[in-house]
């Protein structure tokens, strides 16, 4: 006659949840650590996103800047300016990429009245195929231009060790990679402007220029996040299957 198995046995069939020290250890220091970097992109994420929303506002008013510092303005606060170009003393930003090419970016101190000079970025200029041969930004401007752009910080790069200051013995245009400001101060041998403007598409005296908001699109950093999340729910899986015990002989 059948008889339905008891309590007992209807726990035998199903196992044991009985997870090992070592594989818990695991699981959790590894869900942990996946959540936190997950949280670690969001926050970058966010933070990108204030960027790319402060780049967009940027252009809905033109400010002249005048005779003022351009501290006193929003970063990315779209401006008029007006001074002396000085094609004497260029820099050529070295590992600049333009649609996917190596070049420069080619910035030019505009020298101000009662202000330190302000590097103008004027866009970007391929590479000639060679670092001896640089390429030929030579500039023949009035005496007095007004340019429009936006106020933006230097380029940096994502390790310091990508910092090639500009060498004060080299000639004219100098070479550099990612440098900071007082590095190009030191080069030029005067104080500049904190920031540098970046010159409008349809202004005159640029290079090639498509300015885009500065680093990684926030809906990646989110992407990232979720996708480091994901992982940690992984771990978690994998540990309670791998922790459920069949009996032995239980198909």
């Amino acid at each position: 006659m059948y008889r339905a198995p008891g309590r007992a046995g209807r726990a035998r069939q199903r196992g044991r949840f009985t997870p090992g020290l070592a594989s818990t250890l695991l699981a959790l220091i590894g869900a942990a650590l996946c959540v936190r970097l997950g949280v670690w992109q969001w926050h970058r994420g966010s933070t990108a996103q204030a960027e790319w929303t402060r780049f967009a506002r940027g252009t809905e008013r033109l400010q002249e800047l005048g005779r003022g510092p351009v501290s006193a303005l929003p970063l990315f606060q779209r401006v008029a300016v007006s001074g002396e170009l000085d094609g004497a003393h260029q820099f050529l930003l070295d590992n600049r990429s333009f649609r996917g090419r190596p070049g420069y970016e080619v910035l030019t101190p505009l020298k101000r009245a009662a202000n330190p000079p302000l590097l103008i970025d004027r866009g970007w200029v391929p590479f000639t195929g060679s670092r001896a041969r640089l390429p030929q930004v030579s500039l023949e401007a009035p005496q007095c231009v007004s340019l429009t752009g936006r106020l933006a910080d230097l380029p940096s790069p994502g390790l310091a060790s990508g910092r090639v200051p500009p060498d004060p013995q080299a000639p004219w245009p100098k070479l550099t990679s990612f440098p900071s400001l007082g590095q190009l101060a030191a080069a030029f041998g005067a104080p500049l402007a904190p920031r540098i403007l970046l010159l409008d598409p349809q202004a005159s005296f640029g290079y090639a220029r498509e300015w885009q908001p500065p680093g990684m699109s926030p809906l990646r950093h989110f992407a990232y996040a979720l996708q480091w999340w994901c992982f940690a729910a992984l771990a978690l899986v994998v540990w309670a299957v791998m922790g459920a015990r069949r009996p032995r002989g239980t198909p």
